[in-house]
């Protein structure tokens, strides 16, 4: 039977679901409207499109490290008290697996993928809304290599509301690794080194610092070499190597990496819900709302 729009129409404004889930689901089932609405609810698709509108911006962010390989990653929930869910943290551990072993280059090369279990993961996220009841969504993750002479540091703080991953080059001491992920978690830098800093981000701070300088009304001949030095603090807020050690605050970070005999080669640091606008629901103005309508 041929599938028309308006089927898919029709189907997709009865379930919530997608216009492809919708035309594939009229093809299983040659057309059979009933059927079709049955074969989404099985695949917990209609469940979850209704849920698409939702605001994911809990839920955890973990890593998995294999050998000389890792990836870390972040899974979303509506709630906290999803991310802690075993269930849910089950998916955030088959996701990670999944994504170490087939190494997909972006999420939506991701979520095509198929898994062990046969399914998409998209797929397989999707049952898993369909048995938790909220909005889930895998939203971002990195995977990172190294040799045998260096050392992954894995650090998970808060049970996964951060989570940071570090690569060490020159040593093998994954303690050490772990450590300079411990600071990165609690100290939050943007770059390893001054090397990484954009010439323009440079200039951009030097220009307000020296207007600054100037509005305190400190002498022109002097407030150059004022703005270097306090150049030289904005660095050791925003770059690792920079920074007083968390653990022994009398060192820097750099001091500490090298007396292991290692450099920092990068870092990846996850916190959950970073940059997603969180909805904030008024429930007075919303019961307002419905009483208008009736």
């Amino acid at each position: 039977m041929a599938i028309t729009a308006q089927m898919v129409k029709e189907l997709r404004e009865k379930t919530g679901a997608g216009m492809m889930d919708c035309k594939k689901a009229l093809q299983e089932v040659d057309g059979d409207m009933e059927k079709a609405i049955d074969f989404l609810r099985e695949k917990g698709i209609a469940k979850a499109a209704k849920k698409g509108d939702r605001i994911a911006a809990e839920g955890l962010a973990s890593v998995v490290v294999e050998g000389n390989e890792a990836v870390i990653l972040e899974v979303n929930s509506e709630t906290d008290f999803v991310a802690k869910n075993e269930g849910f943290q089950n998916l955030v551990k088959e996701l990670g697996a999944h994504i170490l072993k087939n190494k997909p280059a972006t999420v939506e090369e991701a979520n095509a993928q198929t898994m062990d279990n046969g399914a998409t993961v998209e797929a397989h996220i999707n049952a898993a809304i369909a048995k938790i009841g909220e909005k889930l969504s895998l939203r971002r993750f990195e995977v990172k290599t190294k040799t045998d002479a260096d050392a992954f540091g894995a650090y998970l703080h808060m049970g996964g509301r951060i989570a940071v991953l570090t690569v060490l080059e020159g040593t093998t001491d994954e303690a050490a690794a772990k450590d300079v992920s411990m600071h990165i978690a609690a100290i939050n830098p943007k770059y390893v080194s001054r090397d990484e800093v954009s010439q323009e981000e440079v200039e951009r701070e030097r220009q307000v610092l020296t207007q600054q300088a100037l509005n305190e009304g400190k002498p022109e001949n002097i407030v150059a070499k004022m703005v270097e030095g306090r150049l030289g603090k904005y660095f050791e807020d925003v770059c690792l190597l920079d920074q007083s050690f968390v653990k022994n605050p009398d060192q820097k970070v750099r001091q500490f990496v090298e007396s292991k005999g290692g450099t920092v080669r990068e870092f990846v640091r996850y916190e959950v819900g970073e940059g997603i606008e969180k909805r904030e629901d008024n429930f007075a103005e919303e019961v307002m709302n419905q009483v208008n309508k009736k």
